[in-house]
């Protein structure tokens, strides 16, 4: 039986981060309050009340949220720009639209697309593009488009090219789920939308192919998996999500790499929800995550 999410109808989500001083919670609070909003949750962090920065959460429920937005982000303008705090209103009953891109490795690319029909996701997902056709079966079973760009060789500025005019208009962010390939720099400015991507932990001791069996010859007692937003400096982004499975002498080079397939599988599926539900905010190479 499929799962749905229920829509978030007149909800929204407001971000706010800058530096910390006494009376933002209060000015929040108030905004809302004098907007018609009833505040469902509420989640704040600072890192130091002597001058440190500032991050908040709120979720706020508001009767006709979208024909109000423009009056309500002009009172947020008005309350927060005096005091130095940058923010995001969001109206949480439209889903982010994310594309995936993959590879031959269908573990991290499947998850998403089942959570995704299940309900669990509040995304909807207008493209996968591969630079491989060994998925497209499958990703057409789920009533997604597929879209084959295939890269090869030392450049792929053409490849690149063709994967930003599927993109350009069309998405809010978008996940690598495991592909494999190095996104340049230019591609990242021109995508112009947070990339979110996932591999396992072994980074920087066991850089490279098979991994896992390089892990294997150490000895390692623990693997795990990352998942980070995309910079221009390579596996080097906000990371977003961490977790780790125990394994012994006794687990093989392949065993290794199954338990590594279903830790890279959870991490990122609670990064794209979290990022979907406007959870993460960047700070600095640092994210704070409610």
């Amino acid at each position: 039986m499929t799962l749905h999410m229920q829509p978030r109808r007149d909800q929204a989500c407001l971000i706010v981060h800058g530096p910390d001083q006494p009376g933002i919670v209060a000015a929040v609070a108030a905004l809302i309050t004098r907007n018609k909003g009833n505040i469902v949750t509420l989640d704040q962090y600072s890192d130091d009340p002597y001058g440190g920065a500032f991050f908040q959460r709120v979720v706020f429920n508001r009767p006709d949220f979208p024909l109000a937005m423009p009056d309500i982000e002009a009172d947020i303008e008005k309350t927060l720009k005096p005091l130095g705090l940058e923010w995001t209103l969001t109206d949480q009953s439209i889903p982010k639209r994310m594309a995936i891109l993959a590879s031959t490795s269908d573990h991290c690319l499947l998850e998403l697309l089942w959570r995704h029909r299940r309900g669990e996701l509040p995304v909807t997902i207008p493209m996968v593009i591969s630079n491989h056709t060994n998925t497209a079966e499958d990703v057409r079973s789920f009533g997604i488009p597929f879209f084959h760009v295939p890269s090869q060789g030392p450049d792929k500025s053409e490849a690149e090219a063709e994967i930003l005019k599927l993109l350009a208009g069309n998405v809010d962010f978008v996940v690598l789920a495991r592909y494999m390939q190095i996104l340049s720099s230019d591609f990242l400015d021109k995508a112009g939308v947070p990339i979110i991507n996932i591999h396992h932990s072994f980074l920087p001791a066991f850089i490279g192919a098979a991994p896992y069996k390089k892990a294997k010859e150490r000895g390692v007692k623990l693997i795990g998996a990352t998942s980070h937003y995309v910079t221009k400096d390579l596996d080097e982004g906000p990371i977003i999500e961490q977790d780790v499975a125990r394994v012994t002498h006794a687990h093989s080079a392949a065993d290794l790499a199954a338990r590594g397939a279903y830790v890279e599988r959870a991490v990122l599926s609670r990064a794209v929800q979290w990022h979907a539900e406007d959870r993460v905010i960047r700070h600095g190479n640092q994210t704070i995550v409610f």
